[in-house]
């Protein structure tokens, strides 16, 4: 939104920081430089590659499980910024006058969770792990991370208070392992229990999770995200081929900053899992995964239109 007299001027965007998160403003093609975002893509659990969970294991001092890595890519939601990101493009490509703000966690969840606060208790019962795993137990380390947790969280809550307080709207991409197996709490035994519930003759036994799960509504079922997005979403992932479900494997826990940001801004975030083995070229648990460019275009291609909607009513497109 350009600013003119009288107008009120937008709050300054939040930038990179190392170590931290990714920081990406997109503007399409007709968009004027100074064009405010209207459509934030924020992905707490965006740091889902090897050479992440590398980077910041070499800076922790403390004995941490064997294996840990295996856990990352195991839990990490590979394909999240992928779709994020494909969904900005295509609205952008969709009316080129917008921009989009997106914000990528550069902190991997095996060590602490930027979509939980900082700490070790979470909710078994709806199996939202804690912040902070059980493993984590040195005292530099903790300080470290709660550190990185603090910058990530302060520069996101920029970002939601900058597009969404000035009427913009926020996607918040997930993606989850494709089957709940029965592990509710993560301890230094993680590794060995992950491995025995993927056992080649056991992991078949566990339930598979829905295709895609929209986060919209509190346990009470009260609405957070945008009015009418949910049954929109609904029937666009149906039409393309999906199986979607509303708030059934997980909902918008109080325990998770998901909640939060929806909570700050109702109406305005929309938050959901996508099954990984959807996004991925191969879904195996133990190692890098890469997302597929045409399983990623099928999400996104569902996504954006429902955004443009959205967007037609923000204030930069009047």
């Amino acid at each position: 939104m350009s600013p003119h007299l009288g107008a009120p001027v937008p709050l300054p965007l939040p930038t990179s920081l190392e170590g931290v998160a990714f920081v990406e403003v997109l503007r399409g093609a007709e968009a004027p430089d100074d064009v405010h975002p209207s459509l934030l893509v924020e992905v707490p659990h965006g740091a889902d590659q090897q050479v992440h969970y590398d980077a910041l294991r070499s800076r922790l001092q403390g004995e941490l499980p064997s294996e840990l890595d295996h856990f990352f890519h195991v839990n990490t939601d590979v394909g999240a910024w992928a779709y994020g990101r494909a969904t900005a493009e295509a609205v952008l490509e969709a009316n080129p006058t917008r921009a989009a703000l997106l914000v990528r966690s550069l902190i991997p969840r095996t060590f602490i969770d930027c979509n939980r606060p900082a700490t070790k208790e979470g909710s078994a019962e709806h199996g939202v792990t804690a912040g902070i795993p059980g493993y984590v137990e040195d005292p530099a380390d903790l300080e470290l991370l709660n550190s990185l947790h603090r910058s990530y969280v302060e520069l996101a809550e920029r970002a939601f208070d900058a597009v969404c307080g000035d009427g913009g709207f926020a996607l918040v991409p997930h993606t989850y392992a494709p089957r709940t197996v029965g592990i509710s709490s993560v301890g230094r035994d993680i590794v060995d229990r992950l491995h025995e519930v993927y056992a080649p003759d056991l992991v078949e036994t566990w339930p598979l999770r829905a295709e895609v799960d929209l986060l919209t509504r509190e346990q009470d079922a009260t609405l957070l995200a945008p009015q009418g997005v949910e049954e929109k979403l609904l029937a666009a992932f149906s039409l393309a081929g999906f199986s979607p479900v509303a708030n059934d494997t997980f909902f918008l826990h109080e325990a998770t900053l998901g909640h939060g940001w929806s909570a700050a801004h109702p109406g305005r975030v929309t938050c959901l899992e996508i099954r990984r083995d959807l996004v991925v070229e191969e879904w195996l648990p133990f190692v890098e995964k890469s997302p597929c460019r045409e399983r990623i275009a099928r999400v996104a291609g569902v996504l954006a239109p429902a955004f443009d909607d959205l967007l037609a009513t923000a204030p930069s497109a009047r």
